[in-house]
């Protein structure tokens, strides 16, 4: 095979390796790169490159090798561009989580906000054979827009000049810094901001995947606030679907900010009551004080991706997350 590849980055992570696998699916070379990031389990990640790999096995033209490399790191990114030469990058990797950044916000700021510059300084040194560069960004960016307000969903076009954890603001600053890239170098730039992704192979940290677990064994969950906050859950086969209509669609923008959610907010009072009906026990909550950084509602507006992208978020929320326990069940 003779067609350059696509370079992705947090492959071996939850939405990196669907990501993968639907490129690979797709008929497409992927080079994914990880530097497996102690956040969470080494064997979860290593658990997602060997479902990676196994899908590459079964693909007739797909084709993908991993490569374990930090992009903070400016020579490795540098012989890795110069060797791979992919006609294009979906950037993923990142440093996640609001509440932890809240607690290293240095640590955040160096992975996604270097990381991602010394990326796109290497793709703006490929000059004109850079043809496209997705980003993940975040539905975070959005703050405490609309607070106290009549509920309304988020669009691109709304001011977002007041995140509230270091998370969101690097992911402001990495939009930033692509919009910059792309009026620099006029390589094409998609910034996607993700709306709560669920489904399998969720972060062990992520509330629907750690309300599943312990709900399942009977252990006490922890709510923060009094329940009607609440979240657009997006499930992972509507994202991946977004983020490669935005890889092959970006050219005919140039620099473009997309969201990415399913555009039905679901309180947290009703999210559990769905994964134990799913589950099938009665949870045993306790609840706390709402926690530093956290939005009390997300919601996503999808006209323009629906328009640009054709992007339809189709899984309900009950059918994610039987799907999601579905895949669960039999890891626990």
């Amino acid at each position: 095979m003779t067609a350059r590849p696509v370079l992705l980055t947090g492959a071996a992570g939850f939405i990196g390796s669907h990501t993968a696998e639907a490129l690979l699916r797709a008929g497409r070379r992927v080079v994914g790169i990880d530097n497996f990031d102690p956040f969470y389990s080494d064997a979860l990640k290593r658990a997602n490159v060997a479902a990676i790999e196994a899908t590459a096995r079964r693909c007739v033209d797909g084709r993908f090798e991993f490569i374990d490399t930090d992009i903070t790191d400016r020579a490795s990114m540098k012989a890795l561009f110069e060797r791979v030469n992919p006609e294009g990058m979906i950037h993923l990797a990142a440093k996640a989580g609001v509440r932890p950044s809240i607690a290293d916000p240095a640590a955040y700021s160096h992975v996604n906000v270097t990381g991602t510059s010394v990326l796109l300084d290497q793709c703006a040194a490929m000059k004109g054979d850079m043809q496209r560069i997705v980003i993940a960004s975040s539905s975070s960016v959005y703050g405490t827009i609309g607070a106290g307000e009549t509920p309304k969903p988020f669009s691109e076009d709304q001011s977002v000049e007041r995140p509230i954890s270091p998370y969101a603001a690097t992911k402001r600053a990495c939009e930033l810094i692509g919009f910059t890239h792309h009026h620099l170098t006029k390589q094409p730039v998609a910034m996607l901001r993700f709306f709560t992704v669920f489904g399998p192979r969720q972060r062990p940290d992520l509330a629907i995947r750690l309300f599943m677990t312990k709900i399942a064994k009977g252990e006490p969950i922890q709510l923060f606030g009094e329940g009607s906050t609440s979240r657009d859950y997006t499930f992972i086969d509507d994202i991946v679907g977004g983020v490669l209509a935005a890889y092959d669609r970006v050219p005919g923008f140039g620099y473009r900010v997309w969201n990415m959610g399913n555009s039905h907010p679901i309180t947290l009072d009703a999210m559990v009551e769905t994964i134990a009906k799913v589950v099938g026990k009665a949870p045993n909550a306790t609840r706390a004080a709402a926690q530093a950084g956290d939005v009390r509602a997300t919601w996503a507006d999808p006209t323009r991706s629906a328009a640009e992208l054709e992007f339809r978020a189709k899984t309900s929320f009950e059918e994610g997350v039987r799907k999601q326990w579905e895949w669960l069940r039999e890891r626990l």
